[in-house]
Order: structure tokens, then C-alpha cells, then sequence
């Protein structure tokens, strides 16, 4: 029995939930992939035929409202209703062409609406302050992804591992905007700016990826399965503004989080499937970070770094060309912790500044994979 179990985000989009700013960047995974190496009955020809492209589609929700001070959740920001607001709706398109038997070529592209909603950035941050929302649509940052097996799946084989490496393009929109609203004496006003950097629908940097998948039969009944990914993102910031269409500080000038800033990004999963006929229940745990200093490049910019470490329970339904799937990973730890700018105020002021960050309780995915 394969098992089917998707990296999918911002989702995926590897998402984190909420406002830390991990974005959809999809994803393959080595058991969706190996499914590429089974074949498949062609009822023209009445022959065994080896399927040669792997579609997958998936869509994520979340909702994030609840902010944390380092692991310290601030109770009082939803209890005041002050908190931020994101909802965070990603499709996610995954298409993988076999190249031969031990390379494959994989396209993702992921759809994103998101939405916004907070008193801070508009009229006033108190209790009682109008609330509205901002908005954002459209593609996200398009991947491109080489795999080779590292040890490929065969006949009579307990397990298997599958190498990635690939370019993600800065297609989606990094400077969307959208209307503020603001107070001048008794009358609210209106300007336009850059929306809040969690519901970008792109980052504006070139990146490299780097994936690794594996997989391992236990007996007849039970596996395990593991992944990691990296993005790693060369460029410090993408010069958009945070200023929300307003005129920069001169503090958030002097410490660079003026402008946003491009971040790495990282995903760790692990768990256990357990499998009867067509259908499998997989419990994992599920990791997700947005470094606070990247492996290559500066750091300059503001971000929101941030980790979650999740329960992921899930199931996946197989049936003829079809595997149909549903995961929800549960928050059990959530992080923000210092920023660069962050650092560099501290360092200036000698005392300890770190912001907060919102994040959700849960995240829902749910989609399908057709091999052809």
C-alpha cells in the first residue's frame, strides 16, 4: 500500500500558522513520488503500462489569532480583541515528469488568498478601535525541483529515499497592497500601501531548495515515513515597505525592519502510518520554522521568525489512479523569538525587545494525486 503524505503549506504551502511568514512553497514527498514506479493497467491495449506523471492538488486553511511573546501566549490580546487576524486559503498545484528510472522533474505552483484582519494598523490598537481588513490574491512563487532516488523503490523493497533539489522563482507578488485607515482629528481616512508581510502572496527572492524523503516498511501493517526541506533565500530584503503606506520611523530606519526582509524557511516531519486495504491513518509531528538569521546572505529587513512543533494526524483514501487525503496538524508549541531587528534594538537600547507573533491552533489540508 502507498501512502500518500504532502508538504504543503504556508502551505504550503509548509505554512506556519499564522502571522510568522512561511509561505506555500508545495511539495512532492517520496511515497506520492513512488507511486510513478507502479504500473498501471491500460484498457486500450489490455497492458500493464508505468504511469509517467504524477498530478497532485491540494488546498489549505488557517486561521490565526492567538500571539505569542517568545513561548508566552498573551492571553489578553483575544480576551481585549486586539489580536491580528489572518486567514490564510492556498491551492496548491504539484506536477512531477519521469525522466527516466532514477530522475524525475517536478513544477509546483500555489494560489493563495489571504486576508487580514486588525485595529493596529489602521485606526487605533485599544480596545473598542474599529476593526477592518486587508486583502490579498493571486499566484504564489513558483517551484522547479530535480529528484533522483537515492534508493529506489523496487520490488520486494521495505523502504525507499528520494533526494530534491530545486529553484524557486519570485513569481508571486511581493508588494501587494491594499487600503489603510487612518485618523486625522475627528474624520477617518484612507491611503493605500503594501499589506503585512504574512499575507504576501510572494517574498521577492530567487531561492534554492533542498528536499530529502523517506520511507520505511515495518511489516504488513505499519511504516514510518520522514521529511525534511530547506528554502534557502540568498537576498536580505526585497525593499517594500512596512510602513503601510505611511512614512518609515526613524527607528524601524535605524534597526532595518523599514522594509521586508526575504527569510529561509524550514519544515521537519516524521510519524507512523498504519494501513488496511485502501486506506491509511498516519500520526506524525510536524515542524515548521522561519529562522531568525539565514544560511546565506544578510539578515536586514523585518520578519517575523517563529516555529511551530505540531501533532499531524491524517488519512489518505486509494483508489484506482487516485489517493484522496485529509491532514490536520495541531499546534502543541509555539515560538517567536528574536528578530534581527530585535537583536540589533537590544544591543542599542540594553533592553530586551522581542515582538510577538500570532499563530493558529490548527491547520486543515485536504486534496487529491492522479498518476497517468
Amino acid at each position: 500500500m502507498v501512502f500518500v503524505f504532502s508538504i504543503l503549506g504556508f502551505n504550503a504551502q509548509l505554512h506556519a500558522q499564522g502571522c510568522v511568514a512561511i509561505r506555500t512553497v508545495g511539495g512532492l514527498n517520496t511515497m506520492e513520488h513512488s507511486m510513478m514506479h507502479e504500473m498501471m493497467h491500460d484498457s486500450n491495449t489490455q497492458k500493464m503500462v508505468e504511469p509517467k506523471w504524477d498530478l497532485n492538488i491540494s488546498g489549505r486553511y488557517f486561521k490565526s489569532y492567538k500571539h505569542f511573546n517568545g513561548t508566552d501566549e498573551q492571553t489578553q490580546r483575544v480576551a481585549e480583541q486586539t489580536d491580528v487576524r489572518n486567514f490564510s486559503r492556498t491551492m496548491d498545484i504539484s506536477l512531477v515528469g519521469k525522466l527516466n528510472e532514477k530522475w524525475s522533474i517536478g513544477f509546483d505552483l500555489p494560489i493563495v488568498y489571504n486576508e487580514r484582519s486588525s485595529l493596529y494598523e489602521h485606526v487605533g490598537s485599544t480596545m473598542g478601535s474599529p476593526r477592518f481588513s486587508t486583502f490579498s490574491q493571486g499566484i504564489g512563487d513558483m517551484r522547479v525541483t530535480a529528484y533522483k532516488w537515492l534508493i529506489a523503490p523496487k520490488p520486494g523493497a521495505k523502504g525507499n529515499l528520494l533526494g530534491g533539489i530545486g529553484l524557486k522563482m519570485p513569481t508571486g507578488n511581493y508588494n501587494a497592497q491594499d487600503v489603510f485607515h487612518y485618523k486625522l482629528g475627528s474624520s477617518i481616512l484612507t491611503r493605500k500601501g503594501p499589506v503585512d508581510q504574512s499575507i504576501q502572496p510572494g517574498d521577492g527572492g530567487w531561492g534554492l531548495t533542498l528536499e530529502l524523503n523517506g520511507f520505511r516498511q515495518l511489516n504488513n501493517a505499519f511504516s514510518v515515513y520522514s521529511n525534511v526541506y530547506y528554502l534557502i533565500n540568498p537576498r536580505g530584503n526585497n525593499g517594500v515597505s512596512t510602513a503601510r503606506g505611511g512614512i518609515a520611523t526613524a527607528s524601524s530606519i535605524k534597526y532595518t525592519s523599514d522594509v521586508m526582509s526575504v527569510p529561509d524557511q524550514y519544515l521537519l516531519r516524521a510519524g507512523t502510518n498504519f494501513t488496511t486495504k485502501a486506506l491509511t491513518l498516519s500520526l506524525g509531528a510536524r515542524y515548521e520554522c522561519i529562522p531568525a538569521k539565514d544560511l546565506i546572505g544578510d539578515n536586514t529587513g523585518f520578519r517575523r521568525p517563529g516555529n511551530v512543533l505540531a501533532l499531524e494526524p491524517g488519512a489518505n483514501y486509494s483508489y484506482k489512479n487516485f489517493n484522496f487525503y485529509l491532514y490536520a496538524p495541531v499546534a502543541i508549541r509555539r515560538e517567536r523569538p528574536q528578530s534581527y531587528p530585535d537583536i540589533l534594538k537590544t544591543i542599542d537600547t540594553n533592553v530586551f525587545s522581542r515582538g510577538d507573533a500570532a499563530f493558529a491552533d490548527y491547520s486543515l489540508s485536504i486534496g487529491f494525486g492522479y498518476r497517468f
